[in-house]
């Protein structure tokens, strides 16, 4: 079952997702870390899913993306996980 955080896309996500990074057990500011470095290798537009068991990445990633102008497609939480979804401006 899936509790919905706001700005949710609901537990399957957006329809493409280009690239998919595992930061769970990691505390902030890997996950952040990890997710720009990722996205430094990504093409604008394309869209990355990172999957976290961090209660605060929810907020850091609110954060991240209107610091970073990258756009924050959603968020969604599955059990213990937390999911993000962000497009590569």
């Amino acid at each position: 079952m899936s509790d919905k955080v706001d700005g949710a896309t609901g537990p399957a996500g957006p329809a493409r997702v280009d690239r998919e990074i595992d930061t769970r057990g990691l505390s902030c500011p890997l996950p952040i870390l990890r997710a720009k470095k990722a996205l430094a290798d990504m093409q604008s537009g394309q869209v990355l899913k990172i999957v976290a068991t961090d209660p605060g990445s929810v907020r850091d990633f609110q954060a991240f993306a209107r610091q970073t102008g990258n756009t924050l497609l959603g968020q969604d939480t599955v059990g213990k996980e937390f999911l993000h979804y962000l497009q590569r401006r």
